[in-house]
């Protein structure tokens, strides 16, 4: 299945049934009276996050979705059946935006939540509600409602505890295939990573927390630079960030560690000061391609500039893989129990 996180729809709601305009017709029973019944409102359209789907695709196929309508009101004061809700399942972390005014009219962020975005039209009254003791026959009644109509835009924001962030090879996807189950492309070439992959880390007795693979960022990202651009939104939910910083200088744009990682800093600050301010853990990556004092001489360098010494890790021979994994879990404690899933970065 391909992953497809942003695609473009229209709902139409079901059109409310009309009112019945009848009257009473029966032997002995003279001016029975009217007894027209009401119509049925029409179905809604309702868009349920599952956990069961990680992508959109499934919607690519069909554009245009429409609820039923509701049936129109019969005599003998029976009302039209209401119309079936067209019950639409996406990925938890998919946002409805309304195309024509921009507005995001739904953020479907946990399994099972629901949200009505094309109300069905009212059902119209049948003669009966217009009874009164001077108008004994009404001859009047309700057209159905008409249906809501909108042009959406969903775009999936996947949830994820860690995001990987740093520049193409800096071992994102070599260390989460390394932590979990997850298997994505791994070579030794930029933007083997062309989607995001989750993987879930497991503690044991202790739990487990998800970790993203976001493809690898380049200077100007924010601003449709490379491909990481169309992933940035994919660390809007992330909890805190895993910035990987590779210390080998094989294939990479920027030579300088320390300035690459000075260059993803500023691409997030572009993109969201608000997730610039989330807290990361830095990694130094790679580190069985350089000697101990290269390695030594680098952290200092880090740390004079953080404040606080950097992790190091291999994933390939597994060196600091766990002091990291402990780090992230008591990273990942500590933000639970002041915070709660991060919501969206204002104004994306």
């Amino acid at each position: 299945m391909r992953f497809v996180d942003e695609i473009e729809i229209t709902c139409i709601s079901g059109k409310g049934g009309a009112g019945a305009v009848s009257f009473r017709r029966e032997m002995y029973v003279p001016r029975g009276g009217p007894n027209g019944g009401d119509g049925g409102r029409g179905g809604n359209i309702v868009f349920e996050a599952t956990t069961r789907s990680n992508t959109l695709d499934h919607l690519r196929g069909q554009r245009l979705y429409k609820a039923e309508a509701g049936v129109n009101g019969l005599s003998h004061n029976m009302h039209g059946r209401r119309g079936e809700d067209h019950v639409i399942q996406v990925p938890v972390g998919t946002v409805v935006v309304d195309l024509r005014t921009g507005i995001q009219i739904a953020d479907l962020s946990d399994d099972g939540s629901r949200a009505v975005i094309c109300r069905g039209g009212e059902g119209g009254r049948g003669n009966v509600r217009f009874k009164s003791a001077t108008n004994r026959t009404p001859r009047q009644a309700d057209p159905g409602g008409e249906p809501e109509e909108k042009k959406l835009r969903l775009e999936l924001k996947l949830i994820a505890d860690v995001g990987l962030l740093g520049f193409p090879n800096a071992g994102k996807s070599t260390l989460i295939s390394t932590v979990s189950n997850a298997r994505p492309k791994v070579a030794d070439y930029p933007f083997t990573t062309l989607i995001p992959n989750l993987g879930v880390v497991s503690r044991g007795y202790e739990g487990s927390f998800v970790i993203a693979d976001i493809p690898g960022l380049v200077r100007g990202a924010s601003e449709g630079v490379g491909l990481g651009h169309r992933f940035l939104k994919h660390v809007e939910r992330c909890r805190f960030f895993l910035h990987l910083v590779s210390v080998s200088s094989f294939m990479e744009d920027v030579e300088d560690p320390l300035e690459r990682h000075r260059a993803i800093c500023a691409e997030l600050q572009a993109f969201s000061p608000e997730l610039a301010e989330r807290p990361q853990i830095v990694v130094l990556t790679k580190i069985d391609l350089v000697d101990e004092e290269e390695l030594n001489e680098l952290m200092d360098r880090f740390e004079a500039e953080l404040g606080q010494r950097p992790l190091t890790a291999s994933s390939v021979s597994r060196l600091g893989i766990d002091r990291l994994l402990d780090a992230c879990w008591l990273e990942l404690q500590a933000i639970l129990e002041t915070d709660v899933v991060p919501p969206p970065a204002p104004g994306l």
